[in-house]
């Protein structure tokens, strides 16, 4: 009987810490992400444990989002909720990698096979 209230601690907690949201404006960071803490922010008063840990976490430098699920034994959506949160509150900044834009004249299909043929080339050296 122990064991089914274990698991249901485990399955509402997650519900609990995001306040029941399942989806936040920043819902879909990737995975690898990294996570810096804003000048100022490290104290995080006022904020929940879970918050406080992922402050703590970032402060010794950047972290990943998928780290940081792992550390905090949290599932990854309900960490990049919390990210979410504490971005929007200005506690820490996201830094995601942007593709970069090559213009060949031709299609996106067509650069990105351009870009895979060269990298091809280049791992054949």
């Amino acid at each position: 009987m122990s064991e089914h209230i274990e698991y249901e601690a485990r399955t509402v907690r997650p519900y609990a810490v995001t306040g029941g949201r399942v989806r936040s404006a920043r819902s879909d960071l990737p995975l690898e992400a990294l996570v810096e803490v804003m000048p100022g922010a490290v104290a995080g008063t006022g904020l929940p444990p879970e918050k406080r840990a992922i402050i703590q976490h970032a402060s010794a430098g950047y972290i990943s989002v998928a780290e940081l699920s792992a550390l905090l034994h949290l599932p990854i959506g309900v960490v990049r909720i919390l990210v979410s949160d504490l971005t929007d509150a200005n506690y820490v900044r996201v830094h995601t990698s942007q593709p970069v834009e090559v213009n060949t004249g031709e299609s996106p299909a067509l650069s990105l096979s351009v870009l895979e043929s060269v990298l091809n080339g280049i791992s054949a050296l």
